[in-house]
């Protein structure tokens, strides 16, 4: 047995668990990403370290904690960082088949969406167990769009370190 925020006990077997145990899971493949992004992505270091810290709003949400709650702030955010991410790249960036991977970022990039998308199916299976207390809207567009976001900056990600690698090829092959 273990307790949820509110107090109340229930086995560790319990769905939620697997909840709050997917967004730890997802949080802390950001923790690696930000560990690993270079001085060059400092500002995405900063972004990502703030998400972490609303993933921790959004699992006390999910615990039953009634003081912490998600904010529409907190994802007008996360849109606003996508889309400026989004509008940074070259046009047709999204239009072609990418395989998982690219570099070790984008790699863990792509694991981390990957977590995130399986976050949000858990809280949606978890939103239909709470027949009484559904999960609220706003915690499962976070969710979607956070694992937009993870994609889109592992592109853009992935695309930096392939303009940076064939620049460094031009200026050595003089």
């Amino acid at each position: 047995m273990t307790s949820l925020a509110s107090g109340r006990r229930l086995p560790k077997s319990s769905p939620i668990f697997e909840v709050i145990g997917t967004i730890d899971e997802l949080n802390s493949w950001l923790g690696l990403i930000a560990a690993k992004l270079q001085p060059e992505f400092a500002e995405h270091r900063e972004f990502i370290l703030s998400v972490q810290d609303t993933l921790f709003y959004v699992g006390a949400e999910l615990a039953d904690a009634k003081q912490v709650k998600l904010t529409a702030a907190q994802l007008k955010m996360l849109e606003e960082k996508s889309t400026a991410l989004q509008n940074s790249m070259a046009d047709g960036w999204h239009h072609r088949f990418l395989l998982p991977g690219g570099t070790e970022l984008g790699g863990m990039l792509d694991v981390a969406r990957t977590v995130c998308r399986r976050a949000e199916r858990v809280i949606v299976a978890q939103s239909q167990l709470k027949k009484d207390n559904q999960v609220r809207p706003l915690v499962l567009q976070y969710m979607n769009r956070l694992s937009d976001y993870l994609y889109v900056l592992r592109c853009y990600i992935n695309n930096s370190v392939e303009y940076h690698e064939r620049e460094f090829v031009k200026k050595n092959a003089k």
